[in-house]
């Protein structure tokens, strides 16, 4: 096989793991920046510092820590699972949907914590 056959076949080779890679290639800082994404995305990362903080201070236990960062990750999978269906954005729904889990989240971790620590 000459080079230029090779070449050829490695331009459509990646060409086609470019166009199959999916939507995050196509994202726009709009709809990576949608309000509902940051907003659900802001309580996910207060969350897990919140989670990082009870386990510091040691008001949960690393079993308790390790399965509240898991239900968090369940979050953030289903975030990314959602924006995907609609053009990297949520829908109001998602978002409520996504709010009602962080609420359950929420509701494990200490609730006597201080906030912001």
């Amino acid at each position: 096989m000459n080079s230029k056959a090779l070449s050829a076949i490695c331009a459509g080779l990646l060409a086609g793991v470019f166009l199959s890679a999916g939507p995050s290639f196509a994202e726009t800082h709009w709809q990576r920046h949608h309000p509902r994404r940051v907003e659900v995305n802001s309580r996910l990362r207060n969350q897990n510092r919140r989670i990082d903080n009870g386990l510091k201070d040691h008001q949960l236990t690393r079993s308790e820590a390790q399965q509240l960062h898991s239900e968090d990750r369940s979050v953030l999978h289903q975030e990314r699972v959602d924006a995907t269906g609609h053009d990297t954005h949520l829908t109001k729904g998602e978002q409520q949907q996504l709010n009602h889990e962080e609420n359950g989240i929420s509701g494990q971790i200490h609730s006597d914590r201080v906030e912001g620590n």
